[in-house]
C-alpha cells in the first residue's frame, strides 16, 4: 500500500470556503441556463465564477487564505501494515 502525505491544511480557509461557494453557485446558474436555453443566463454565471476565482485571490492575499504549515517529516520507520 503507498504511504499517503499529510495535509495539515486542506484548504479550510475564508477565502477557499467562499471561492467554492461563490464557484458552486456560479455552476448552477449555467447548469440552469443549459436547462432553459439562455445564453445570457450562462454568461451571467461565467462572470460569477470569475468573481468567485478573484474573490478567493484577494482574500488570500488579505490574510484569510491557508496559513504557512511546517514541512511534514518523513516517518521511514511506518510500515504498510502488511507481513
Amino acid at each position: 500500500m503507498a504511504e499517503h502525505e499529510i495535509h495539515e491544511d486542506h484548504g479550510h480557509s475564508v477565502a477557499a470556503w467562499t471561492a467554492v461557494t461563490v464557484l458552486l453557485v456560479g455552476s448552477a446558474v449555467m447548469a440552469w441556463s443549459v436547462v432553459v436555453t439562455s445564453v445570457p443566463i450562462f454568461v451571467i454565471g461565467a462572470v460569477i465564477c470569475v468573481v468567485g476565482v478573484v474573490a478567493g485571490k484577494v482574500l488570500g492575499m488579505a490574510g484569510y487564505g491557508a496559513k504557512d504549515v511546517p514541512p511534514v517529516t518523513s516517518h521511514s520507520s511506518k510500515t504498510s501494515g502488511v507481513s
